[in-house]
């Protein structure tokens, strides 16, 4: 209820935002009343994809939540793609693994534990998806690797590399959806079972297919723009808050676009549904790794603004930091308010080291 209300409170930035652009205010005004505004229809995109899942049914339905789950982050990172800022959108996609990692899982074990003194998850399935976090950072550590460790390579070459570890990872997450959603689904139902149960006590909930149809066509196409005020204003807007531009792309970037998944997770993991908060803390972040990113490249190379998976070796030790810690704290299945401390005080830290670490050239 407060999240619908916080999230309508702020649609009265979307006007704000594109009124300043025409009337030409300052860089900064439009670059945080855009990020504002980018808040509420990244969660009323998420809502108009989960009310036509429930037409769709489980299996269309949790296809379209998975290819629609980073949706915001999506067209973000493309937009800025398309405006040659190759560099903020390696940022964001590493600021966007390890906010979720760090921060959406650590605030949900953290508020969860201070209700509850212990947590419960399934404990298979975290093992499961610390796997194909491991996967995610060998496949952005190698390109990165073979840059560092060779002579007289052309960016060509590492280009063709990334595309064809970009169709290996895209690969990866369609069979971990078959995986999930088909021939394990029942290693995934734990958390789902208890909301069904709900949903039974529940008056019956029928959807309107059309109206959340144009709902999230209308939403898209807000995000759409508000994302090339955002960009457009980003470089000057930077200068004038005086945020160092690493910073903004790997913490304060993603932190926009991930906003309404952050308030899901928290809100279902005080309601002691653990299950479902890591499923969307950490599918959030595969992907992320597993779909996001390689698509991103895909798309560079046709539209002619080439990316690779050549990232800043300092994103990548912050990545693998994050990855390593999130799969020890979740691989017991078991989580308190201590732990979700850990995650927390580990992404300060980060948030820190990036604050203080020099612009990288190109992103500043």
């Amino acid at each position: 209820m407060y999240k619908n209300l916080i999230f309508s409170i702020l649609l009265v930035f979307i006007p704000i935002s594109i009124v300043g652009h025409f009337l030409h205010w300052s860089e900064a005004v439009i670059f945080i009343t855009a990020g504002l505004a980018i808040i509420p229809l990244a969660g009323f995109m998420g809502t108009a994809t989960e009310e036509i899942a429930v037409v769709l049914g489980p299996n269309l339905g949790g296809l379209l939540n998975a290819t629609f789950g980073n949706a915001t982050e999506l067209i973000l990172a493309f937009i800025a793609l398309k405006s040659g800022l190759v560099q903020v959108v390696k940022a964001t996609l590493s600021g966007s693994i390890i906010g979720n990692l760090l921060l959406v899982m650590g605030f949900a074990m953290f508020l969860g534990g201070l209700r509850y003194k212990e947590q419960n998850f399934q404990p298979t399935a975290a093992r499961l998806n610390a796997s194909s976090m491991n996967l995610a950072v060998i496949a952005l550590l190698l390109p990165t690797a073979v840059e560092y460790t060779s002579t007289g390579l052309t960016e060509i070459t590492i280009q063709r590399l990334s595309i064809g570890v970009a169709i290996v990872l895209i690969s990866v997450y369609l069979l971990t959806l078959l995986f999930s959603m088909k021939t394990h689904s029942y290693l995934y139902d734990v958390g789902m079972a208890e909301n069904e149960n709900e949903d039974k006590e529940e008056a019956p909930h029928k959807p309107n297919l059309v109206l959340w149809v144009g709902v999230l066509l209308i939403v898209t196409l807000g995000v759409a723009v508000e994302s090339e005020l955002l960009v457009e204003s980003l470089e000057k807007a930077t200068e004038v808050l005086g945020l160092p531009a690493l910073f903004t792309g790997v913490i304060f970037l993603p932190i926009i676009g991930n906003a309404a998944e952050h308030a899901t997770a928290v809100t279902v993991a005080m309601k002691d549904k653990m299950d479902l908060s890591v499923s969307v803390a950490v599918g959030s972040s595969l992907q992320i790794a597993l779909f996001v990113a390689p698509v991103l490249v895909l798309a560079g190379w046709v539209i002619g603004q080439p990316m690779d998976l050549n990232f800043n070796p300092f994103e990548l030790v912050a990545v693998a930091v994050s990855v390593l810690i999130a799969n020890s704290i979740s691989s017991d299945g078991n989580s308190n308010w201590l732990e979700g401390v850990l995650l927390l005080a580990t992404y300060v830290v980060i948030a820190l080291a990036f604050y203080f670490h020099p612009a990288i050239e190109g992103l500043s």
